[in-house]
């Protein structure tokens, strides 16, 4: 048999290897996982004993399908009846890219079609569709018109080993962690009876699988779904020898030991999900978890492994409280764990500089969509380095006369004037005044104004310079930059807030910085709202979609609106101020949404008829079709990137929105108008929407007057039934 199994990205070689070791033959790495022949023996013991595998696929069929009724013909023509009980349940998944099919959900339901339809001739009756934990679940993944089709053997992601019920803020995969424990050398160091600490463990997930291994325990031993076991072509008897096998060889840790094990954190309620998940995952005996700060963390023997994942993205994006940490990490490891290894992830690489080690190796791997670095270190003194360089004030009025500043005073004092005329007579408070039009000097500047008073600020948000420039350089510029400020913009120095802000790569998101809860009040089209300059990497208030929301209170008049991702509820705002019947503003943030009352309230829009509602917003969706509620003015902004603890799985903007389109058609009434937006900045609308919708693209008469040098700052579309 031939088949497939895909693991995280930057593990793959690791994967062949334990592959090869379960008795896989013609093991071959490829960009979507490890191809590997054998019996089905060893698809079995991937599924149970792989630490590292997310699904296990067993070939059926590669077959060439120029269009979808080929492809529908090609599949029909396979004997499913050998694979697919009728009176069992099916989920279809479709992947890759293919000439004539640009919508996974189509071809998903193509594939679906061609399997029922024979089924249901033959026997009378076909499957039922499930999307969870089906019975067997069946992939097609198009290379061109080469389309492979396959069996799901795990039917779910096999790092969900069934131990972990609550996860922490920014929860680690688990087959990402045992990978990170693989790479670090933990095996071998388990047998020599080394020790592991991670002290910052949240919900224990590094130190339950350093215990998996230490216990030479399988993985999915006590997982209670596979995608195999409503397969037609499952051998019961054989999995049970397996599983049977797996527990004889589980190694029990030494009688009266103390756990080499340990895991730390400053959170109570993360110890006790840690002992919850290790009791489930049946490794109590071999692990400790202890309330404690990283600064207490100490080694419980001469040698042994630091393994840990300090919070980032989602958890602390702060950069200042970041680098705080990563050097409050770097100076326990100096000061107390000599002699040991340790592995640090972080999926804001330049953070590793702050430890003050000189990591021996560094891999770029992916925790789910998140891009991150995993630094190796040995610990010893002469790895200690300093890599940060003596740091000057935010703005040094000193480099104001050099020649970079000059030059970037002369460019932002051009654009203040021009564009300060242009909102004079256009009546806007808010707006930005530079960015990034030296590309050397690469700042993001808005400019805010109260509403009561001439009391100005300004936003300065910098763009992380890209790894090939010398970070000499980007703060020489940055200094350059920001002492000009004042001088230019004619604002004292309390009174500009600097930021960084990185280009995101996919798969991250920004969330609180601090907690000042410093507000002000601003006006814009005669309507009053609050931001913040420092709590939040953004104010609250989005600048590029002034005539958007423009449009949105134009067409609000006696309509119901339904703002989704509503964020601070400016769009509601403006909806409201637009005579709308009825409001409702959707958000997973509870914060937001005091933040969105807080704001309809300063323009005395208040009401029964504003509905406010924290919810997943695709969950909440698919809950107001059911209830048949309507709306006949939708907002849709949803963030580019999301994989907030309180939502279920991640959110990819360009993977999901045809999918949020659709649910959100799904709850328009006739004749409605849904307006789409997005900020991600290689945006490609799904071409079938076309064909299935009026779609009219408005991006380009979206875009006000202050961010035209920046016609890509966001896409937006109108969206109406046929």
């Amino acid at each position: 048999m031939r088949f497939l199994a895909s693991a995280p990205r930057g593990f793959g070689d690791l994967l062949a290897a334990e592959l090869a070791g379960l008795g896989a033959q013609e093991v071959r790495e490829r960009a979507l996982g490890v191809d590997f022949t054998g019996p089905l023996e060893v698809a079995y013991r991937a599924c149970l004993e792989s630490r590292l595998a997310s699904r296990v696929y067993l070939e059926v069929a590669r077959v060439r399908a120029a269009s979808a009724d080929e492809l529908y013909a090609a599949l029909r023509a396979l004997p499913w009846h050998e694979h697919v009980d009728p009176a069992g349940t099916l989920a279809c998944d479709f992947s890759g890219r293919h000439p004539a099919i640009h919508h996974t959900r189509y071809g998903a339901q193509r594939v679906k079609d061609a399997i029922c339809d024979p089924l249901r001739e033959r026997f009378g009756q076909r499957p039922d569709v499930a999307l969870t934990r089906p019975s067997v679940r069946v992939h097609a993944h198009a290379n061109g018109a080469d389309v492979t089709v396959s069996i799901d053997l795990a039917g779910e992601g096999l790092h969900r080993r069934g131990y972990r019920t609550v996860a922490g803020e920014a929860p680690l995969r688990e087959n990402v962690a045992a990978g990170i424990l693989l790479r670090a050398g933990w095996p071998q160091l388990a047998a020599e009876g080394a020790a592991l600490l991670d002290p910052m463990c949240g919900s224990g997930t590094i130190v339950i699988e350093a215990a998996l291994i230490a216990a030479g325990r399988a993985p999915n031993l006590e997982r209670d779904y596979f995608g195999f076991t409503g397969w037609r072509g499952h051998d019961a008897a054989l999995w049970e020898r397996l599983r049977a096998a797996a527990r004889a060889r589980i190694r029990t840790p030494e009688q009266g030991a103390e756990p080499r094990l340990r895991g730390s954190d400053i959170d109570v309620r993360a110890i006790r999900a840690a002992d919850d998940n290790a009791r489930r995952a049946g490794v109590a005996e071999w692990v400790a978890f202890t309330q404690a700060p990283l600064a207490a963390a100490r080694p419980v023997a001469p040698r042994g492994l630091l393994c840990t994942n300090p919070p980032y993205g989602v958890r602390l994006e702060d950069q200042e409280s970041a680098r705080a940490l990563h050097r409050e990490l770097g100076a326990v490891l100096r000061e107390h764990f000599t002699g040991w290894r340790a592995a640090v992830i972080t999926g804001a690489p330049q953070l590793g500089l702050e430890m003050g080690l000189r990591a021996a190796r560094t891999h770029t791997v992916w925790n789910g969509a998140i891009e991150c670095r995993l630094l190796r270190f040995d610990v010893e003194p002469a790895s200690r380095h300093d890599f940060r360089r003596p740091r000057s004030s935010p703005i040094d009025p000193a480099l104001r006369d050099t020649p970079g500043a000059r030059m970037f005073a002369n460019r932002l004092a051009k654009n203040a004037k021009r564009l300060g005329d242009w909102a004079a007579k256009s009546g806007v408070t808010c707006y930005r005044v530079y960015d990034a039009d030296m590309p050397e000097y690469a700042f993001a500047i808005d400019l805010y104004t109260a509403a009561d008073s001439p009391t100005r600020w300004a936003y300065v948000q910098e763009y992380a310079a890209p790894r090939e420039i010398e970070l000499e350089a980007v703060r020489r510029r940055r200094g350059e930059a920001l002492s000009v400020l004042p001088e230019v913009l004619g604002l004292p120095v309390d009174r500009i807030h600097v930021r960084m802000r990185r280009r995101m790569a996919r798969g991250q998101q920004y969330a609180k910085e601090a907690g000042q809860g410093e507000f002000h009040v601003v006006a814009e089209a005669g309507l009053r709202l609050r931001v913040n300059f420092t709590d939040y990497l953004d104010t609250g208030l989005f600048l590029d979609h002034r005539i958007t929301r423009a449009r949105l209170r134009a067409a609000a008049a006696r309509r119901r609106f339904l703002n989704l991702f509503a964020y601070t509820g400016s769009a509601t705002v403006y909806a409201a101020a637009g005579r709308a019947r009825a409001t409702t503003s959707v958000d997973l943030s509870r914060t937001y949404l005091d933040w969105a009352r807080e704001n309809l309230a300063l323009n005395a829009l208040t009401g029964r008829q504003h509905r406010f509602v924290q919810a997943d917003c695709r969950e909440w969706l698919a809950e107001a079709a059911r209830l048949n509620e309507r709306f006949d003015l939708i907002f849709l902004d949803p963030p580019t990137f999301s994989n907030s603890k309180r939502m279920q799985g991640v959110h990819d903007v360009q993977r999901d929105h045809p999918v949020l389109i659709e649910a959100c058609m799904g709850v328009l009434a006739p004749g409605g108008l849904l307006v789409f937006s997005t900020n991600a900045q290689k945006f490609r609308l799904e071409p079938a929407l076309a064909d299935i919708y009026v779609v009219e693209d408005i991006s380009a008469a979206t875009i006000p007057e202050d961010f035209a040098r920046n016609p890509h700052i966001h896409r937006c579309f109108e969206i109406r039934a046929r």
